[in-house]
């Protein structure tokens, strides 16, 4: 698409309406006019003043105003804009969009458009998961209403979890594609020209992913398994900051609590056996990041029934103790680095450790033949696992690199633009 050409941006109520100021400045320098409906709870958090500054046109808000129907309309208002997009996108907003209600200009706008239609969700975690939100957002994407985000994070009402609006960088990745864009166009703030740049915030383009995330859980009996410590947080975090930066991100994941995230393939498993079979099919990609936590073992003979405490002969149960004879699980990590010609660019394994963490990790790399080794520790003083927090040292052929404790969020956006500039660098294939 060259040229200017216009959204129409829906400012709804919620403390991330701030970032649609960032928005509307960073679309401007993609040559992108910018229009602005601001909803009633919408101008508690940001002025209409702002935003006409901002976008160099006047703001709506009055689904009855004689004067903006004369001129325009609401009809003419959703309709000369090439895309609508709504950020942030509340859960009442979302609500609307879902059942056709109409009671205010941007519900009307958002009804009476012909044009595609992005959201950028916005809300507290307990919302965003609340079985009716979900049951919404699935009911707009099947009629073909984008949605980028939301990621996990803190929020301002202090609880954390997935439900704050993606970033301003993200959403103008994501309203570049809808219009039908790969690369910038325009001036930046500089009046430096933006053509032939990568797309804002998406060095990822064009390359794909691999991420495995959470526990696997090894069959014993119909009812119990062996399993390792995992919530899945940190692989999940780090698929969806991988997709952000514009990777076709495919996520292998065993049983957690986690929601799937949004705008990549997720792929459920149980077993270690599984998650292999998973990555393997998902073959060939460029980068593959083994953050799971795989069980070591598993039953050489599961049972296809309940052993009893009172005892079972087939498994030495007589005493009320069964005995387990256990068998290794396939290596995923070493088998996907020691692939022939569908080895991925860069593999990127993760090391839970207790002790020794630098030392015990640095072995585990050169052992697996992976690329980089993210090392953490994972004793009972740490929190890690099943934490909101994380402190890793990335290891590599050149060394250590040590990070400071920071959110599991952090840390996977850390590592997704580390990924990224060592792809974009010379010497990566």
């Amino acid at each position: 698409m060259t040229g200017e050409t216009r959204v129409l941006l829906i400012v709804a109520g919620g403390i991330a309406a701030y970032k649609a100021l960032e928005l509307i400045r960073r679309l401007r320098e993609h040559a992108v006019k910018v229009r602005c409906i601001l909803t009633a709870s919408g101008a508690e958090f940001v002025t209409p003043l702002s935003l006409s500054a901002l976008s160099e046109d006047k703001v709506y808000g009055e689904l009855f105003s004689l004067t903006d129907e004369a001129e325009m309309g609401h009809i003419q208002l959703s309709r000369n804009a090439e895309l609508l997009v709504v950020a942030p996108a509340t859960a009442n907003l979302i609500a609307k969009m879902a059942t056709g209600q109409a009671d205010d200009l941007a519900s009307t706008a958002l009804l009476a458009t012909d044009k595609e239609v992005l959201i950028a969700p916005a809300m507290n975690v307990r919302m965003w998961e609340h079985p009716a939100t979900r049951a919404n957002i699935e009911t707009l994407r099947s009629r073909g209403v984008r949605v980028v985000g939301p990621n996990e994070g803190d929020m301002a009402c202090g609880e954390f979890g997935f439900g704050r609006m993606a970033e301003p960088d993200e959403i103008v990745t994501a309203i570049l594609e809808a219009l039908g864009r790969t690369r910038p166009s325009g001036n930046d703030s500089n009046g430096t020209p933006l053509t032939g740049r990568p797309s804002a915030g998406r060095p990822l383009t064009g390359r794909s992913a691999l991420v495995t995330s959470g526990p696997t859980h090894e069959a014993i009996d119909p009812v119990r398994y062996i399993a390792n410590r995992s919530s899945g947080r940190q692989g999940h975090a780090i698929a969806q900051a991988l997709a952000a930066l514009g990777a076709r991100t495919t996520l292998v994941t065993g049983p957690t609590e986690l929601r799937d995230p949004a705008n990549m393939d997720v792929i459920h498993i149980e077993s270690a056996e599984e998650m292999l079979a998973a990555c393997e099919g998902a073959l060939p990609v460029d980068i593959a990041v083994c953050a799971a936590a795989v069980a070591d073992w598993r039953a050489a003979t599961p049972s296809d029934r309940k052993i009893k405490k009172t005892g079972d002969a087939a498994y030495g149960a007589a005493e009320g103790v069964p005995r387990l004879e256990l068998t290794a699980n396939p290596d995923i990590l070493a088998r996907l680095s020691q692939r022939g010609n569908d080895r991925p660019a860069l593999v990127v394994g993760f090391a839970a450790e207790t002790e020794n963490v630098i030392l015990q990790a640095t072995e585990k790399r050169l052992r697996k033949r992976c690329d980089w080794i993210v090392a953490n520790d994972v004793s009972a003083q740490s929190g890690t696992f099943g934490g909101s927090d994380n402190s890793v040292h990335v290891i590599d052929e050149q060394g250590v690199d040590s990070w400071e404790r920071m959110s599991k969020s952090d840390v996977a956006r850390r590592l997704a633009e580390r990924i990224a500039d060592h792809l974009e660098s010379p010497a990566a294939p």
